[in-house]
């Protein structure tokens, strides 16, 4: 039996994932605010066994059937030991050996933004495309670049770290150290919170429930609530825009929990790209097919 699992900045999700790249069985955790946890290393650790417990009750089976384990993380990854997952305050995090000698099992992990990548290349959005780049846009943003077929991987690097390019100089600082980077200002996490101070919403509330409100005060034609998307969508086609010239791509897709916002942003984005504001050969822009469970699948392949 395969497990995937998505590691992300705000949420952990497992999967059972079938030998055809389906999902059998998935099970999703929230993480609050990390500076609300005592040990957010033994948290992640913890809830992982949890929600892989549950899993395998919903299907009926022992943990000793799991044959293979894969991981998707939002960091860097050194000889299966990841470091620097700056949305969770961890430096270093060896769960590939915790993992397996609690399990038993073969583990991999890879870049959460990889393995979504790879799903959407082999059997998602991008299967017809030979040179793309896949963005995922959550609580930060990833990215993976395709060049004739092939994912491009770097021997000492991730690579493809595009949500780290500036795109204001000397703008909002950035966890990773920078200040200006891309996912301060396109992140779907900088979108919500922006929406959350916007029409004053409690900190807590779920991304469903913004979702639902959003698109109340947008068919009510919320001036600022319009406005305020415009501007989110400028910022985003600012780094599409600087990702088209450079790597010129045929086709750009779009992952993370932005793809449950196709008719707010994807379609604005749509709009604006068709207006040709920023005078460049756009590639196809698409979104994720898989949604978010691409990187529970990508994981095992």
């Amino acid at each position: 039996m395969r497990i995937g699992i998505d590691l992300g900045g705000s949420h952990i999700a497992v999967a059972i994932v079938s030998k055809r790249n389906t999902i059998v069985a998935k099970k999703e955790k929230d993480i609050p605010n990390i500076q609300n946890i005592e040990n957010i290393k033994e948290f992640i650790v913890d809830n992982i066994k949890v929600l892989i417990r549950e899993v395998l009750k919903e299907v009926g089976a022992p943990s000793c059937v799991i044959s293979k384990i894969g991981i998707a993380v939002p960091g860097k990854i050194k000889d299966k030991i990841i470091y620097d997952m700056y949305n969770l305050g961890i430096k270093e995090l060896d769960l590939v050996q915790i993992l397996e000698e609690y399990y038993n099992a073969k583990v991999n992990v890879r870049n959460d933004a990889k393995c979504a990548a790879l799903a959407e290349k082999n059997i998602g959005s991008l299967q017809s495309y030979d040179d793309a780049v896949f963005l995922c846009l959550g609580t930060g943003i990833g990215g993976a670049t395709f060049i004739d077929g092939k994912m491009l991987e770097y021997t000492k690097q991730n690579g493809s770290e595009y949500g780290h390019m500036i795109i204001v100089k000397d703008g909002a600082e950035c966890k990773c150290g920078n200040k200006g980077c891309f996912e301060k200002y396109a992140s779907m996490k900088t979108f919500k919170k922006g929406i959350i101070k916007l029409l004053k919403l409690d900190e807590d509330t779920s991304s469903e429930k913004i979702l639902e409100i959003l698109t109340n005060e947008v068919n009510n034609k919320n001036e600022e609530v319009n406005r305020y998307i415009d501007q989110y969508i400028e910022n985003l086609l600012v780094g599409i825009s600087n990702i088209a010239n450079i790597i010129q791509p045929e086709a750009i897709c779009i992952g993370g929990s932005f793809v449950y916002y196709e008719k707010i942003l994807y379609t604005r984005l749509i709009q604006k790209i068709n207006l040709g504001k920023y005078n460049c050969n756009m590639p196809t822009i698409v979104l994720a097919k898989l949604q978010n469970d691409a990187g529970m699948i990508g994981a095992l392949m």
